[in-house]
């Protein structure tokens, strides 16, 4: 027969499966000898056959319920419902992982019109009996019966200044009485029945209603936040009450063992004297910091303090307690996990490891990769209001507040002026990078996560929004509306790129901080991992802010981004709608030098470690003005100035973006195809690299750029552009006589390049996963069309677990990474493999990527921090996983 329900005697901290992390925590306190008021749990397994059954309590669950409930009675030496020495239970929810969507709390259960007199008689105070009493029967209400608890918090309110009342405690049994019979009568208006007087059907249904909370809206938002499974279950902890509410001698409170905000190793938190539990989070009273306790009831603090202690040696982590005082004897009434900030965390791991509670592998396992975003960008300071407009995509992290400009012109007029501005667009371009760099953050209502504003701010660590389709922008207009709200140029707005949140009016922001502690935990993380760190960085500053935060080469520099300063675009372009080859050749002359500063400002920043630099790969057409915009240009000239020179110039660039239009750019003309069809271009990039490096060799600096060509599909492109690319290093090394260093590879990101890896590798030195376009491509899902429609609906329902372009996708994408590795290393055993898609920044992929044995992962310099963490955890449980198959 299958257990359900467990005394707290009978469980431990190792079975958080079957009890929830709550009932787990129970047990295991109650086993080593704490204070706890005793009590039973009823499984996860119970609430998953609770839904079996319809939505039932199975027979055999309330069979070992009621038989736990008698063990309880025994050994408390009461009864539930006994008339004249009542057992009163509390029942609290309590999940695998803590949830703060699930079911509140309801205490006294057991009390009705016969035990609240018992009470009073035993405790010789009506008053504390009748308050306890009416607690219930709103806790109850509100949670069990969906009675809204504002019908008996506006009657306590209208009672109070009836009676000329400032708190609660200065109410009488009378009129407590007085609440009791109107909260009474709320019930039956609004159930149409009256409050169930007989205990046990007041414990079944509260049973009922903690697991029907399993999959309450706020729950099931929660688990969908957090990536909590939804068939886990809650368990039910029926806890025998304790009081702090009798007297001045009795309190109830919340504290930390360390300070959550800060990690300061001192007792964190709050209490109140003559209260229940409940009262400290309500609000209705201000609660005194913990460490005042020490003058009110110095025993208790003492015992208290001693408590903490052993609870953090025991659990080897800062713990969130909840206790209650019932007549100067402490109670400890639940511990767990306490959670913390990204600062915090990073203090208590080191704190620790110097106090000799953990090591230090423990200590890097204890930071979340994700928190550290917090420390390495402004984040909006929480103690502030926020008064949300609407969201968007969180495309780039960090927070930003300036006035509304819809011009990259204006942008970079008014950051001249000592203006912070956020630019609103539809969307960005090339021609919008100089109002990119002067804006302290990026909105756009349409495009997703690779979207080129989206692209360009992750690499300048600003934050962006993307794909905000609420945002209805007027450009001529210089406004945007959301639903009835409009904002108009020069307005103040607040950002979250983290979030996607945007809201009105300025919200103060903390500035990004990197204590010693952070640098000592990475530099731990450092001699724990195996595999490499890299950057993808596309200019000299993003390189050095890379390898200011530990990135040990680049591995990515897309060399399109150099061509969308506003002063190379004309160039550009010219070198696009050139009629023949020699006007083409004198504009790529003149890209030459330009692209050669700026592999000599990436080597330089990267001071001898390997930089993978990518072949130009976008489509031609990108560097080109929008066709539709073009459109209404050549329109309204047409009609106004029909005889103008600029006409003329128009007319032409719009035949020339009509010519390479392309039904589907991301399959089209691009990567490698663009060079095959005009090898000029990957000529003069390649020589740009090359010459570079010579200056760099010249200087007595050590480079080793490696040439990636990218999106090749079959090997035979490959082949031609190694071609191509070592007959420029030989001229330029016979040109200079200096002797260049380097190696040629390639990124794959199209199903065929992995699928024929073996074939690849016979032209390639190394391997770049560029699983940005490989999770397109393998999906068949065009990302800024898919995040913008029905991506978000997929993960609602379940269709798919993550989104495949933040999280990889292991079955199908990371099988092609794998098959890539493993056919490529057949063929080439010293092939070096990394990955330089957004993936390589996400600690999930990341510890995917070192069980599939690649070199290294290549991220946003912003995300180089956190992919050191990730990749010391990756190593870490790996070896531990290994270990315990022995």
């Amino acid at each position: 027969m299958q257990k359900y329900v467990y005394l707290f005697n009978e469980g431990n901290s190792g079975m958080r499966d079957v009890l929830g992390g709550k009932g787990a925590n129970l047990a295991e306190m109650t086993k080593i000898g704490l204070p706890v008021p005793f009590g039973f749990t009823i499984s996860t397994q119970a609430c998953n056959a609770y839904y079996q059954a319809g939505k039932k309590i199975p027979s055999e669950v309330e069979k070992q319920t009621l038989a736990s409930l008698a063990r309880l009675e025994e050994r408390m030496g009461k009864k539930l419902g006994d008339p004249k020495d009542p057992l009163l239970v509390s029942v609290r929810s309590g999940a695998v992982f803590s949830m703060p969507g699930m079911m509140d709390t309801i205490l006294n259960l057991g009390m009705n019109d016969e035990t609240v007199e018992a009470v009073a008689t035993l405790t010789n105070n009506p008053r504390f009996a009748y308050d306890s009493y009416r607690r219930f029967i709103q806790m109850f209400s509100d949670v069990v019966l969906q009675v809204d608890v504002f019908y008996f918090e506006q009657f306590l309110e209208e009672l109070r200044e009836e009676k000329g009342y400032a708190a609660d405690p200065e109410l009488t049994a009378e009129d407590w009485q007085q609440v009791v019979a109107a909260y009474k009568e709320i019930v039956r208006k609004h159930t149409k029945k009256e409050f169930p007087q007989n205990p046990k059907d007041q414990l079944f249904l509260a049973i009922n209603a903690v697991f029907d909370s399993w999959n309450n809206q706020r729950a099931i938002v929660y688990r969908r936040l957090n990536k909590i499974p939804d068939h886990l279950g809650t368990a039910v902890n029926v806890q025998s009450m304790v009081f702090g509410n009798m007297g001045n001698d009795c309190g109830t409170g919340v504290a930390f063992t360390r300070n959550p905000s800060t990690g300061e190793a001192v007792l964190y938190g709050e209490y109140l004297v003559n209260a229940q539990g409940e009262d400290v989070v309500a609000g209705i009273r201000t609660p005194q910091p913990i460490a005042t306790l020490e003058d009110e009831m110095p025993e208790v603090y003492r015992q208290f303090t001693e408590t903490c202690r052993q609870l953090e040696q025991h659990y080897n982590d800062m713990q969130d307690i909840e206790f209650t005082v019932e007549r100067g004897k402490l109670f400890i009434l639940q511990t767990r996990t306490g959670k913390r900030t990204a600062q915090a965390a990073i203090q208590i791991a080191v704190d620790m490891v110097e106090e000799g509670i953990i090591d230090k592998k423990t200590a890097l396992l204890r930071v979340d990769p994700d928190q550290l975003n917090q420390l390495l960008h402004r984040r909006i300071d929480e103690k502030h209001e926020r008064v949300l407009l609407t969201k968007g995509l969180p495309a780039s992290p960090g927070a930003a507040t300036g006035q509304v400009v819809f011009d990259a012109d204006e942008a970079e007029q008014l950051s001249n002026k000592g203006k912070k501005v956020i630019l609103v667009r539809p969307e960005t371009t090339p021609d919008d990078i100089h109002g990119i760099v002067a804006a302290q953050a990026v909105v756009t209502s349409r495009g997703g996560m690779t979207s080129h504003a989206a692209v360009v701010a992750r690499g300048m660590g600003k934050a962006c929004i993307c794909g905000c389709e609420a945002l209805k922008i007027d450009l001529h207009g210089k406004k945007f509306s959301v639903g009835d709200t409009v904002i108009h140029y020069g307005d103040v707005l607040t950002i979250d790129g983290s979030t996607g949140e945007i809201m009105s009016g300025e919200i103060p922001m903390i500035e990004p901080e990197l204590s010693d502690e952070f640098q000592l935990l990475l530099a731990w993380a450092d001699q724990e991992r195996k595999m490499g760190v890299r950057a993808n960085a596309d200019n000299p500053e993003d390189a050095r802010k890379a390898f200011e935060f530990g990135a040990e080469g680049v591995g990515l520099c897309r060399t399109e981004h150099m061509f969308m300063d506003s002063k190379r675009i004309p160039i550009v372009q010219k070198m696009i709608l050139a009629e023949d080859s020699e006007e083409r050749m004198a504009a790529l002359d003149q890209l030459l030098p330009m692209q050669q500063g700026d592999f000599e400002g990436i080597f330089e920043a990267m001071k001898g470690h390997p930089v993978t630099i990518r072949l130009l790969d976008p489509p031609l057409h990108e560097f080109l003005p929008d066709k539709e915009e073009l459109i209404i240009d050549v329109t309204r000239l047409q009609l106004t100035e029909p005889d103008s020179p600029e006409l003329h110039k128009k007319e032409q660039l719009l035949r020339k973006v009509r010519q390479l239009d392309e039904f589907n750019p991301m399959l089209g003309h691009r990567g490698c195809r663009l060079g095959m069809i005009h090898p000029e271009i990957y000529e003069m990039q390649a020589k740009a690299i090359f010459y570079a490096a010579a200056k760099m060799a010249e200087k007595g600096m050590n480079v080793n750029p490696e040439i990636m060509i990218p999106l090749v599909g079959h090997v035979n492109e490959l082949k031609k552009m190694r071609q191509l690319v070592t007959v420029c290093g030989k001229r330029v090394q016979d040109e200079t006589g200096i002797e260049i260093n380097y190696t040629i590879g390639t990124m794959i990101e199209v199903p065929r390049a992995a699928l024929t890896a073996d074939q690849i590798a016979e032209e390639a030195d190394f391997f770049s996963f560029g699983t940005n376009d490989l999770t397109q491509t393998t999906f068949g899902y065009s990302r800024d069309d898919a995040e913008g429609k029905f991506l978000q609906a997929y993960i609602e329902q379940k269709v798919l677990q993550e989104n495949p372009f933040a999280v990889l996708d292991q079955e199908g994408v990371g099988k092609l990474v794998e098959t890539g590795v493993q056919l490529g290393r057949k063929t080439n055993p010293q092939l070096k493999a990394g990955i330089c898609g957004e993936h390589g920044g996400e600690k999930n992929s990341i510890e995917f990527c070192y069980k599939t044995g690649l070199d290294y992962v290549s991220c946003s310099p912003y995300r180089v921090p956190l992919a050191r963490l990730a990749a010391a955890q990756a190593t870490i449980k790996q070896n531990k996983a290994v270990y315990s198959t022995f």
